[in-house]
């Protein structure tokens, strides 16, 4: 049993700023509730002092605690989060295991402006030792949730690479894109942002590897010609990462912000499936050059990848365009098989009016270059099939940059060029 999200509202009616008290004044932007926990979102003047904000938290927490003892419900944890305009986090006040004990509030590692994650339970918890987040320039005033994000310093174009759905190889194209494109000569970064599902410690190979922190800072593993950050090399890789939404947003801000990604030309995020908190904490966060929506041929993925193609829309994120994976199977006869119908996902991409990147056939040999964590064989390999393996990719990447170019001059951050010979 726990209290509702009304039953925390009616109770932070009795905590009041100058200007009344949080409900009534429109202070309070959000309650949520999992069983003995719950968290709330306060959004206060930016010049507000911290003692005013700390002061704030302990009151609410009092009032909850009230309202909790009332109906005879324990809490174990509580958390305050303040926000600013825009809906980012500037202050983090935590209170755990109040019930019964002393009510203090507990202090951040991190620096005030970063969430920082916990687990239920076993699981992950936060890096020590890592330095505060990078200044960034400020953000443009923008309605939508891309409006209020800021670049990220250092990396010229974020790209994520999204799905409807699980199980439709988001995170294979994800990274035979990064690891094509490095493949060019530019300098690149893949971010495993599937916090609930990391696959790149399989696919990389990063096993034998540890993790460290220089400085302040995590570093990439280097792989493949590419840069790459996982949630799944900071926790235990058996261990269920059962969290609710402030400790997903917390640890995928942290992989984003506190890894020394360096001077990136591009930045390759790997998102988990469907359109949950992440893709909204991604697009609070970074400013992106556009998204790239994976999907399989048959309808029931399409309906899933529309769903994903337009919540990118809502976020104001530009749709580079939808690739086609598992477009057919390459057996070990040479000969091609359209398990799933070839063609599904290039036609849902033309009638949502967004580009079509190109399809990737399934091999045996991709799917053991990727259990094995050796990507580059995709493009280098003999296998059978391999040609029409390599090419798929090839024109994946290719395709790729040329919407890039095309979004990056309609953004403004590119200009026209004329050379006269």
């Amino acid at each position: 049993m726990s209290l509702s999200k009304q039953q925390i509202a009616d109770a932070l009616k009795s905590v009041h700023t100058s200007q009344g008290d949080l409900v009534s004044v429109g202070v309070l932007q959000a309650t949520a509730v999992c069983e003995a926990n719950a968290s709330v979102k306060l959004r206060m003047p930016e010049a507000t002092p911290t003692r005013e904000l700390d002061r704030v938290a302990g009151d609410s927490r009092a009032a909850v605690e009230r309202a909790a003892r009332a109906v005879g419900i324990g809490m174990d944890s509580f958390i305050v989060e303040f926000i600013d305009v825009p809906g980012e986090v500037i202050h983090t006040v935590r209170f755990g295991k109040f019930t019964g004990g002393t009510g203090r509030a507990e202090t951040p590692s991190l620096a005030p402006s970063a969430v920082r994650p916990e687990s239920a339970g076993d699981g992950h918890r936060p890096i020590g030792g890592l330095g505060p987040s990078p200044a960034r320039p400020p953000a443009s005033n923008q309605p939508t949730p891309q409006g209020a994000a800021r670049s990220l310093p250092g990396v010229k174009h974020v790209i994520a690479v999204g799905a409807g759905k699980g199980g439709v190889g988001k995170s294979t194209v994800a990274l035979n894109l990064a690891v094509g494109l490095a493949r060019r000569g530019h300098a690149v970064g893949l971010m495993d942002g599937d916090i609930y599902g990391p696959s790149l410690p399989t696919m990389l190979n990063l096993h034998p590897l540890d993790t460290a922190v220089l400085a302040g800072r995590l570093q990439p593993f280097l792989v493949h010609g590419i840069k790459a950050m996982t949630i799944g090399k900071l926790v235990d890789p058996e261990k269920p990462l059962i969290w609710r939404g402030p400790m997903a947003h917390g640890a995928f801000k942290q992989l984003a912000e506190q890894t020394n990604w360096g001077e990136l030309d591009y930045l390759i995020i790997d998102l988990p499936p469907g359109t949950g908190d992440v893709p909204l904490t991604m697009a609070q966060l970074m400013q992106l050059t556009g998204a790239v929506v994976v999907c399989t041929p048959q309808k029931v993925a399409q309906d899933d990848a529309v769903r994903a193609t337009k919540m990118f829309q809502q976020l104001g994120i530009h749709v580079l365009g939808v690739v086609e994976n598992m477009s057919y199977f390459v057996g070990n006869d040479g000969v091609e098989y359209d398990i799933f119908g070839r063609g599904g996902a290039e036609t849902m991409a033309q009638r949502l009016n967004v580009p079509f990147l190109g399809h990737i056939p399934i091999t045996m040999a991709l799917r053991a270059n990727s259990d094995s964590g050796d990507p580059t064989a995709n493009f280098t390999g003999t296998f059978t099939g391999s040609d029409r393996l390599s090419r798929s990719l090839e024109e994946l990447v290719t395709n790729l940059e040329s919407q890039v170019a095309l979004a990056s001059f309609a953004q403004g951050q590119t200009r026209p060029s004329l050379t006269i010979s």
